[in-house]
């Protein structure tokens, strides 16, 4: 896949730095199937390619991510005939893949974190290997006040966080800054500018550079080795969890409420 081509994502390589801005302003950059299916491309097309030893993520116009793009499963819902239960299925699972494929990418992957980070986004954050934030960045996983579970999110919110701080997260969907953040461990760095935080990244950069690309390869492997244990099943047992969902009363309340602008009827 030729750089040139991607349509949802902004991509510039330079001395082995390969930059993907998500760049879909008009919605806070809500991750489309259209950009999903950009990243699994790019990181695959990357995969071999040892040069490009860091990937760094941001997001266009001062927002990271602000999670899925509840659009795509309203129009996964509509598909859903007595011949075809999966969509949902379908559209959940994908994104499951793209975050696992960008977890085990062999470069070291480094998130830029601004306004919006949440739900996809939040997921984003959890499998990089350097997160750096500002500080007022509004995190959150707000899945459940949609009616709906953090399918494909919640082992690497686990992981990164531990089992105690994540059922708090994504039982009350509450919002929290960066400072708190890197208290819970989802980043590693809170900046107060983007200056800052420019100058933070290339610190790292200089830092990841000082170290031998294979084995930094090998060591990132080998790390994930370590309890990877029926994931991908866990993974797919979500996506059918996800998509029971996305059918529930509670599920089409929540997206038509979204979707309305207005509170869903469990709202106090």
């Amino acid at each position: 896949m030729a750089l040139s081509e991607c349509k949802e994502l902004l991509l510039i390589e330079s001395k082995g730095v390969l930059t993907i801005t998500l760049n879909r302003p008009e919605v806070r950059n809500a991750m489309n199937l259209a950009m999903v299916d950009e990243l699994m491309q790019t990181f695959n097309a990357i995969a071999d390619k040892p040069h490009i030893r860091i990937v760094v993520i941001k997001g266009a116009d001062g927002n990271f991510c602000s999670g899925g793009d509840i659009k795509d499963m309203v129009n996964a819902m509509k598909k859903i005939s007595d011949d075809d239960q999966d969509a949902i299925y379908d559209l959940n699972r994908i994104f499951g893949r793209m975050i696992s494929l960008i977890d085990k990418a062999p470069q070291v992957v480094i998130t830029l974190l601004e306004g919006a980070v949440l739900g996809g986004g939040f997921g984003l954050a959890c499998i990089s290997d350097i997160a750096i934030a500002d500080s007022k960045c509004q995190f959150g996983l707000p899945e459940t006040g949609l009616g709906l579970p953090p399918a494909q999110i919640a082992p690497f919110v686990v992981k990164r966080i531990g089992l105690t701080q994540a059922r708090r997260l994504v039982l009350t969907g509450a919002r929290f800054n960066g400072k708190e953040a890197k208290k819970l461990g989802v980043v590693h760095f809170t900046t107060k500018s983007e200056a800052k935080m420019q100058q933070l990244l290339q610190t790292q950069i200089k830092q990841i550079k000082h170290c031998a690309p294979d084995a930094n390869r090998t060591t990132k492997e080998l790390i994930h080795d370590v309890g990877e244990i029926e994931q991908e099943s866990l993974l797919d047992k979500a996506a059918r969890t996800f998509s029971k969902a996305v059918q529930s009363e509670e599920g089409r309340e929540g997206t038509s409420a979204f979707i309305e602008k207005r509170p869903a009827y469990w709202v106090d």
